[in-house]
């Protein structure tokens, strides 16, 4: 069995986190309204060290310990567990406040942590006392498959592969991925979770345009065996339909247990492209304030109507993003309350893609009115503005916003409506 490589070890940082609890250990469950301030708390030390994490390829350790401390990696955890288990709106809000100070250690923050909700969900007791026996849970989701699985002789199974822009990797504590069931009858897909020890980390990213510290190594594993309760065969997470009930819902009662999981993630790549475009918008603000016009009458640029009128119509557009954004995670948390029955294919694959269009919408604030107006000096390497116009480019051509939300799922959407297909096309 591969063990986990310790490849990350570094020598200590040396800008201290501003959090709110670095080096306090927590005593005391705090409120959603603490963790989101909590969180808000961390924007200045996150700006500040956006190129530290780019060069580290993720966010420094002490940083995780203050995530740990504040309590970030319990949010959707079940209580049962030592978790929180509070909604997916505190969750979302959290990683959009980290975002906003640096996209990087958002994408890597949410995308790790995000997946208790769907492992809360889906699997059964047995294998969710494994998951979080510590009650911190960062779990990695990759949707491709990236390997094969074999059954074992204990009713276990085996698994071999490579699992790219595994994002949150670096301090994973299990990954959820798919891998293709290979025996004698037909390929089929098997969505897993395997614990840390199981898996190796390559020191792999980096070189990409954006969120160079997003963390988002691939992952791999060699002859790796898990327990037959940590593998759901011929389950999917983009089309596991929810409406007969859940795992998570019979064992915890909670209706958030019984939530689709395409649409969640889907809400996570929305709040943090709305994250991202705030933070754009705070920098061009700066800009703003502390800059002239090119042209005579020579003026501070927040006192030209011009710029008055750019600004103006790129907070309109970040809000709007960030308004339907929380809607959408309202709508979702009326669906899981409204009973499995309400929560249809359907009502899935429309969250999912309006969850797209608050991201588009974050995408051209930034691309057609901030950075075109912000100057050149804006986008020299370094600067905050051309980081987050690097890391919502990256986050942009995500292939599940950029191509499968935009044909597989819109197609499904028709054909389901006019009843064309019983399903999702392939």
């Amino acid at each position: 069995m591969t063990q986990t490589s310790d490849m990350f070890t570094t020598e200590p940082d040396t800008c201290p986190v501003l959090g709110p609890s670095a080096g306090t250990a927590a005593t005391a469950i705090p409120t959603p309204e603490e963790l989101i301030a909590r969180a808000e708390a961390f924007r200045p030390s996150l700006v500040a060290r956006q190129l530290e994490t780019e060069l580290l390829t993720r966010y420094p350790d002490d940083v995780h310990t203050a995530f740990s401390e504040a309590g970030f990696y319990r949010i959707m955890v079940p209580r049962r567990y030592g978790g929180y288990e509070y909604g997916l709106d505190t969750f979302l809000k959290v990683a959009m406040a980290l975002a906003r100070g640096c996209p990087s250690t958002g994408w890597m923050y949410c995308l790790g942590a995000a997946h208790a909700l769907a492992a809360a969900t889906l699997f059964g007791p047995e294998a969710q006392a494994g998951f979080f026996e510590t009650g911190e849970f960062i779990c990695p989701a990759v949707v491709a498959p990236g390997g094969t699985a074999r059954r074992t002789e204990d009713g276990g199974w085996e698994i071999d592969g490579a699992w790219p822009y595994s994002s949150g990797a670096p301090y994973a504590t299990h990954l959820m991925g798919h891998a293709m069931i290979v025996d004698d009858g037909e390929p089929r897909p098997l969505l897993f979770v395997a614990p840390r020890r199981s898996f190796t980390v390559l020191d792999d990213w980096g070189d990409q345009l954006g969120l160079k510290g997003s963390g988002s190594n691939t992952i791999a594993l060699d002859h790796a065996r898990i327990p037959g309760h940590c593998g759901l065969e011929g389950a999917h997470l983009s089309e596991i339909v929810v409406t007969d009930g859940t795992p998570g819902l019979t064992l915890h009662g909670n209706p958030q247990y019984g939530g689709a999981p395409l649409s969640s993630m889907a809400l996570e790549g929305a709040a943090l492209a709305v994250g991202m475009a705030q933070g754009a918008l705070d920098a061009y603000e700066e800009i703003l304030r502390t800059k002239t016009t090119l042209a005579p009458p020579i003026t501070p640029r927040m006192e030209n109507p011009d710029y008055q009128r750019w600004y103006g119509q790129a907070v309109g557009m970040v809000a709007a993003a960030e308004s339907i954004t929380l809607d959408t995670v309202r709508r979702w948390q009326d669906l899981c309350a409204a009973g499995p029955a309400a929560f249809t294919l359907q009502e899935d694959l429309k969250l999912a893609l309006i969850c797209r269009e608050a991201a588009e919408l974050a995408w051209r604030a930034l691309a057609e009115i901030i950075q075109p107006t912000a100057g050149t000096g804006s986008v020299r390497s370094g600067q905050r503005l051309e980081r987050i116009w690097r890391d919502l480019s990256t986050g942009h051509s995500h292939a599940g916003f950029a191509v499968l939300l935009t044909t597989v799922i819109s197609r499904a959407v028709a054909q389901l409506s006019f009843g064309v297909l019983p399903g999702v096309a392939a």
